[in-house]
């Protein structure tokens, strides 16, 4: 009778363990399903209990389960370290490709150039022909230095400069060549009276399209444009230029710019003129296409949003799973410490009588 009605307050004292007990970390299920065995039921019995290992073995299993939480509390730590500098390092990179696009260059070939305008300033020169060749064949000069028959579409416009009012400009504006399979080319003689001169030359401009010049409201206007946003070039007295241009076309991010890049040759001029005539200097420029390729650049944004965002909701999860593992291990830890103090309770206060 005294062992039957001992046994009642140890079962009850077990009953609120296995409540504690109950629903421990999945995590910890197989580190220590050796170290620390439950009956089927999920109660201790009491003679497992009462029979149990020595404090010594105890104490070992006790010590190895906390070393396995701690270097596992170490490598989730670890990990968490690695997904959040990974998360910075995302972000960074993303940020750093969007503030810097790159520029991407591509050649589109054509058969035909709209034709270009090209502004001639000649000054006190005169404007002795202009004529329209292929193939680079220019035929040999006939009476060099006198007026001569010419092809070309040419406008005189007049206005004053961009950078000051005050300063009025003449422009001879000739419609450039477009045929760029055939080599159309452009062949301009000038002449000038260069006696009271040390150095003589004849500046131009190159604009996209002469046809907005016709299409403009303000012919003047429109001159005061395009010498704000283009470049200005010379060729020189006694010399043959040969120009050969190209196309460059530059999408930003919010506007488009057209410029044009060249190429140029000079050749001595051997004036075989009567030496009387020979006070008047002649310029001659000759302007073709260097290719059928136009230059396209554009600013392209390499970073891709959608690679960036998926990397993120990696490294979430893993964050999110470290701290639902760091919410369980505490969990684990504090239910693992309440057992070793009850085990310590029962051999400090040994069963007696009710």
């Amino acid at each position: 009778m005294l062992r039957k009605e001992n046994s009642r307050p140890y079962r009850e004292f077990n009953d609120e363990d296995d409540e504690d007990d109950k629903g421990p970390p999945e995590y910890f299920d197989d580190a220590t399903e050796d170290l620390d065995r439950e009956e089927p039921n999920g109660s201790i019995s009491h003679e497992e209990d009462l029979r149990g290992s020595s404090p010594s073995m105890r104490f070992s299993k006790t010590c190895l389960k906390n070393v396995f939480t701690v270097v596992l509390i170490f490598i989730y730590l670890l990990l968490t370290g690695v997904a959040g500098f990974l998360a910075y390092q995302t972000i960074s990179e993303f940020l750093e490709k969007h503030n810097n696009p790159v520029m991407s260059v591509t050649y589109k070939e054509v058969d035909f150039f709209s034709p270009p305008g090209i502004a001639l300033y000649p000054g006190k020169a005169e404007l002795l022909s202009c004529r329209h060749h292929f193939h680079d064949y220019i035929p040999p000069l006939v009476d060099p230095g006198k007026p001569q028959e010419g092809d070309c579409v040419i406008k005189d416009v007049t206005y004053y400069g961009p950078f000051s009012n005050q300063t009025q400009k003449r422009a001879l504006v000739v419609r450039g060549p477009s045929d760029v399979r055939r080599r159309e080319l452009i062949f301009m003689q000038f002449s000038h009276n260069e006696t009271k001169e040390d150095f003589s030359a004849i500046t131009y401009m190159l604009f996209a399209k002469f046809s907005d010049l016709n299409d403009s409201a303000n012919e003047s206007e429109f001159m005061r444009e395009c010498e704000k946003n283009y470049s200005m070039w010379t060729f020189s007295g006694g010399f043959r230029t040969w120009v050969k241009m190209s196309l460059v076309r530059t999408a930003g991010r919010t506007n488009e710019g057209i410029e044009f890049r060249q190429e140029s040759a000079v050749v001595k001029f051997n004036d075989k003129r009567p030496e009387p005539e020979q006070t008047n200097q002649l310029f001659f420029a000759v302007f073709e296409w260097r290719d059928p390729y136009m230059q396209e650049i554009k600013l392209i944004v390499t970073a891709n949003p959608w690679s960036s965002v998926a990397i993120l909701c990696g490294v979430f999860m893993a964050l999110f799973k470290a701290a639902n593992f760091a919410k369980l291990t505490i969990q684990w830890i504090i239910r693992m410490r309440k057992r070793h103090l009850r085990n310590k309770a029962r051999e400090m206060n040994p069963i007696t009588d009710s």
